[in-house]
């Protein structure tokens, strides 16, 4: 279910679009239910922004039912009805609860369909129940409830009562939608609740059971932004968990920032203060050095990272050595052996196998072969105002320090190209080119230049 506003967020975005763990909620909970049925067997109640929720997971594969007003989970329920009724069973769950795990949603519905109930509720204990419906089970140690009651309904007795609804729930269609109907709207904010099929599926003689989750953390939800930066940072800490049971090295690992979706080797060491975010994908005997932002970006085995560095969309060869404080831009492809030094900034760029560009640098929509050398200061001048255009370099050139290199522009296998040249025109194989102008040299002129400007200044003293 994913059609609510998250009014108590006090944000224009969907509640279930707030990301934690580097994704939308809503998307932690498709990827956990993806593991136990099929996206086509996955139905999204969209309602508030419905078409911004769909773009967001569209390419999940899930369907979508529109709840064009919204009058409660009920209601929502009821949306659904015609889409789902040939199912035998649904799973009901709520998009905003992002730490729900396969395993846990799994077991609720072996459980429900082992025991053929009506209805089945996952519970959890937390700490505090506060502000959480409880559910009322009909005695000590049975799996049977009498029904779920919200915190503002409580009696005294039923207040102390610590097991909460977390609003996820198995049920068997036919007792579902053949009581659906006699939902009332009987409450403070005139809404068709689901919380009340319990008490009316009880009512009719009907099976209502209870299973609690064994880690109360993942049924949690969030109603302010300081709740959901928790469940960002629960979400984290996981992942660094179980990247270093899996090999990896994360020192001081509650200051990284880590999405769920990264996946790193064995052997790698990351170090403090590093982000490592989207579809990234680090691999063995790396180390990411402190600062650094590596964001949707495949690095290959025993790649070192120094501080600083902001990488993104980009491949990053095997044994590459990156910074400190480079840039690498979208679209770019480090080779094997390859160095990008410091405050060298690459965008769409091809950097062979063993070539450097070590200090100063940029280079835009260029081709760059093997073991080439790109001095300090060199450009690409890849831009005319209007279009790009690309700079193609060859095998073993050495190009000088400030050169610029006005693209559309090709230099051939082991050219030399002198330092401060601005080169307009290709260069052949094996060719040196120097394109600046002479120098020119006054004897004396500054000395004399010097002693005119002092005996200015005495005159006027």
């Amino acid at each position: 279910m994913a059609a609510g506003k998250g009014t108590r967020l006090k944000s224009k975005r969907p509640k279930v679009l707030h990301e934690i763990g580097g994704q939308a909620l809503l998307r932690h909970v498709i990827r956990a239910a993806s593991h136990i049925v099929p996206p086509s067997d996955i139905y999204v109640v969209v309602g508030h922004q419905a078409a911004r929720v769909e773009d967001a997971v569209r390419d999940t594969g899930v369907h979508f039912i529109h709840q064009h007003e919204q009058h409660g989970t009920g209601h929502a329920i009821q949306t659904a009805q015609s889409a789902v009724s040939r199912y035998e069973n649904i799973l009901v769950l709520s998009g905003d609860v992002p730490l729900l795990k396969s395993n846990t949603i799994a077991q609720v519905r072996d459980f429900h369909i082992f025991e053929r109930a009506a209805m089945t509720i996952l519970t959890a204990v937390p700490e505090n129940a506060i502000g959480y419906g409880r559910v009322i089970r009909k005695e000590p140690g049975s799996n049977d409830v009498s029904a779920i009651v919200e915190q503002k309904a409580l009696t005294s007795e039923q207040a102390k009562v610590g097991e909460i609804n977390s609003g996820i729930y198995a049920f068997r269609t036919e007792p579902l939608f053949a009581h659906l109907g006699e939902l009332k709207n009987e409450n403070a904010h005139g809404e068709l609740y689901l919380t009340d099929m319990a008490g009316l599926l009880v009512h009719a003689g009907e099976r209502v059971l209870a299973i609690q989750a064994g880690n109360p953390v993942e049924v949690l939800g969030a109603n302010t932004i300081a709740e959901m930066m928790e469940l960002d940072r629960e979400i984290r800490l996981e992942t660094a968990r179980r990247l270093m049971s899996e090999g990896v090295t994360i020192l001081r690992p509650e200051t990284t920032v880590i999405d769920a979706s990264v996946e790193v080797s064995p052997d790698t060491v990351i170090e403090p203060f590093v982000q490592l975010l989207g579809d990234t994908k680090v691999g063995e005997d790396c180390r990411i050095r402190s600062y650094s932002v590596v964001e949707n970006t495949t690095i290959a085995d025993r790649v070192t990272v120094r501080q600083g560095c902001v990488i993104s969309g980009a491949r990053i060869g095997t044994g590459a050595l990156l910074g400190p404080y480079a840039h690498i831009r979208p679209e770019s492809e480090v080779g094997e052996d390859a160095h990008v030094g410091n405050f060298v900034e690459t965008k769409k760029v091809v950097l062979g196998k063993g070539s450097k560009a070590n200090h100063l640098t940029y280079l835009g929509d260029a081709i760059i072969g093997d073991g080439t050398n790109i001095g300090a200061g060199v450009i690409t001048c890849n831009y005319d105002g209007v279009n790009k255009h690309t700079t193609s370099i060859g095998d073993g050139v050495f190009v000088g320090s400030d050169t610029t290199l006005v693209a559309p522009i090709s230099v051939g296998n082991g050219a030399y190209i002198a330092a401060g040249s601005s080169i307009t025109e290709d260069v052949p194989e094996g060719a040196l080119a120097l394109a600046r102008s002479r120098q020119t040299t006054k004897p004396g002129w500054a000395t004399t230049k010097s002693a005119v400007a002092k005996k200015k200044l005495s005159l006027n003293h």
